[in-house]
């Protein structure tokens, strides 16, 4: 028993929905709390489940489905579900149980995801769902993302209630975040529909994790993706994220040609994926398969969940590989986690000025005009406004 009386699983379970909360967002003047407007602690209970009919599957024929959404490509026999947790077959129907059903709602800076070239310092209204593609052993949330819809508190929100909400935060973005938004993709889909209409914009933050057909047809419905990209090996892939590197690497590719902003993330993780080679192999891969504008944040590790023995990355590690993305020619290397730190801020690839300046999840100053450096003219990539 804790302190306050709670056995372990309870207290993981009441602390699930709030888990992504605590944030320097907390520092910041903003219109109101998204728990305030959406009445999080009272409204959570006993998760409810959706009946709403998935996407991207196929009938094997025998009352068997097989997934088509993520590259597991799971095989999921009746009343059964994918490795996800969250689609299940009921009688040979694949099924979502998670459409309308948040576990996390929050108010978050557009910084934290991080997106650092769309609209700096606009809030972003931040939801997830239970359940996640991979299993990676570093996850920050995988009190949500590790656990089934019925084992965390959950919120009922059509797609109409979560724009809603956004608007009455006084947000102009939502993100899909904290878990694996790939696993809920129905509910985001809709979201983004009923926002785009009300001129709420959709963000994604990813672990890339997904098929073709589903990533193309779901661009047009978004602003803009950050994928994390986890490592550069497939051995570290498997072991520590119980995934895939090369299919990560295509949703970058379709990202690419799709023309859809995205950005990417590295946790850099000591002894784990820091080694030259690999790091250096990823830059590379960047410049010559994405091009030189993509933002790549290589972001500090701290321990947490099941790599709580591995200590915080050193800065130096961090700079040494920032040194291997700007030997490369990416032009927007920076570096997360390290709050004051120089890289954390934009400067123009051209002259060299300093055009947003950041302290964390905070902007010092952005002096970008109708996206161009105001000191030589040159055109800034990304979503300014």
């Amino acid at each position: 028993m804790s302190a306050h009386g709670l056995d372990r699983r309870t207290f993981l379970v009441r602390c699930a929905a709030g888990i992504a909360g605590f944030c320097v967002a907390d520092l910041l003047p903003r219109p109101a709390l998204a728990e305030d407007i959406f009445d999080f602690e009272q409204q959570k209970g006993e998760a409810g489940l959706s009946d709403v009919r998935a996407a991207y599957w196929d009938a094997l024929g025998d009352g068997r489905i097989t997934c088509k959404l993520c590259p597991r490509e799971c095989r999921v026999a009746d009343q059964e579900r994918g490795a996800c947790g969250v689609r299940i077959n009921e009688g040979g129907v694949y099924k979502t149980l998670v459409h309308s059903y948040v576990c996390a709602v929050h108010v978050d800076p557009v910084e934290k995801k991080p997106f650092f070239h769309v609209v700096p310092g606009a809030l972003a209204y931040s939801i997830a769902t239970a359940g996640c593609n991979m299993q990676c052993r570093f996850c920050q949330n995988w009190e949500i993302s590790q656990f089934r819809p019925e084992q965390v508190p959950n919120v009922q929100a059509s797609p109409a209630r979560i724009v809603a909400a956004a608007r009455e935060s006084g947000c102009h973005l939502i993100a899909y975040t904290y878990s694996e938004p790939v696993i809920f993709y129905e509910y985001m889909r809709d979201i983004a529909d009923a926002g785009n209409a009300a001129d709420v914009k959709s963000i994604v933050i990813s672990n890339g994790y997904i098929q073709e057909k589903p990533l193309r047809e779901l661009l047009p419905h978004l602003f803009a993706v950050k994928i994390d990209l986890k490592g550069f090996t497939e051995e570290y892939y498997r072991e520590v994220c119980d995934g895939e590197l090369k299919p990560v690497l295509r949703s970058l590719e379709i990202l690419k040609e799709e023309g859809t902003w995205f950005e990417i993330v590295v946790l850099v993780i000591p002894t784990l994926n820091d080694d030259e080679a690999s790091m250096r192999g990823l830059c590379e891969w960047v410049a010559e398969h994405l091009g030189p504008d993509v933002p790549v944040h290589f972001t500090r590790f701290h321990p947490s969940y099941r790599l709580e023995n591995i200590p915080s990355t050193p800065v130096p590690t961090l700079e040494r590989i920032h040194g291997y993305a700007r030997e490369v020619g990416l032009h927007f290397a920076y570096i997360g986690n390290v709050p004051g730190h120089p890289a954390e801020s934009t400067y123009c690839p051209g002259c060299g000025k300093a055009l947003v300046r950041r302290m964390a999840y905070t902007i010092i100053e952005n002096s970008i005009k109708d996206g161009r450096c105001p000191n030589c003219g040159r055109t800034i990539p990304g979503l300014w406004s």
